[in-house]
């Protein structure tokens, strides 16, 4: 009986130009011990010409494994593919970048809240609340619009479950779940994108 590893890709690793990835960084290995140095066989090694993004097959990795290790029964249990992200250098962003990112993120969305308001007649809507409460017409009923203004920032901290760094509790946030159904997208069109190409070129 031939001795087996059992293999699991990741869905997504992230790599840096020049460094060879090994079966230990694109996949869970459980391997017996005579067999433990097949978490260490090189499976990819990034390069740039090919774009920031590439598809790992299995059976390009089974075809490495078996390669080296001829009599090795491989089983594999989860994905098929794994997406190879590759990272240049980070560079630190510059203060006036990051400033005139915020000026222009914050004056945009004052000036939607701004519009929305204006269209819907906030102000009168506060005025008619107010002379319904009271029985008299204010120009500007403070007491309204001071506590709807705090309402706005509390709901939007309370939307988005961060308050700068820190999460309010564990569930995602509305935002947080788009993003990953996008990534999850964006996943799948990278690796249907990867065999169309490999189909047009074979």
């Amino acid at each position: 009986m031939s001795s087996m590893v059992y293999i699991r890709l990741r869905k997504k690793v992230t790599a840096h130009a020049g460094k060879i990835l090994r079966l230990r960084d694109v996949a869970q290995v459980i391997a017996d011990e005579p067999y433990a140095t097949v978490r260490e066989i090189p499976v990819y090694e990034p390069d740039f010409k090919e774009g920031n993004l590439a598809v790992l097959d299995l059976i390009d990795v089974v075809r490495r494994i078996r390669s080296a290790f001829p009599g090795l029964d491989v089983r594999s249990i989860g994905p098929a593919q794994v997406i190879i992200e590759l990272q240049a250098e980070r560079i630190r962003p510059r203060l006036w970048w990051v400033a005139g990112v915020w000026l222009l993120l914050f004056v945009g969305s004052a000036l939607a809240i701004m519009n929305f308001h204006t269209d819907v007649s906030m102000r009168e809507v506060h005025e008619r609340i107010y002379y319904l409460m009271t029985g008299q017409h204010v120009h500007e009923p403070l007491v309204l619009q001071i506590p709807y203004s705090l309402g706005i920032g509390i709901g939007m901290i309370v939307f988005f479950n961060h308050l700068f760094k820190r999460r309010l509790n564990d569930e995602p946030s509305p935002l947080e779940l788009e993003m990953y159904l996008y990534q999850e997208h964006l996943d799948q069109y990278v690796i249907e994108h990867e065999k169309q190409k490999e189909r047009t070129q074979s």
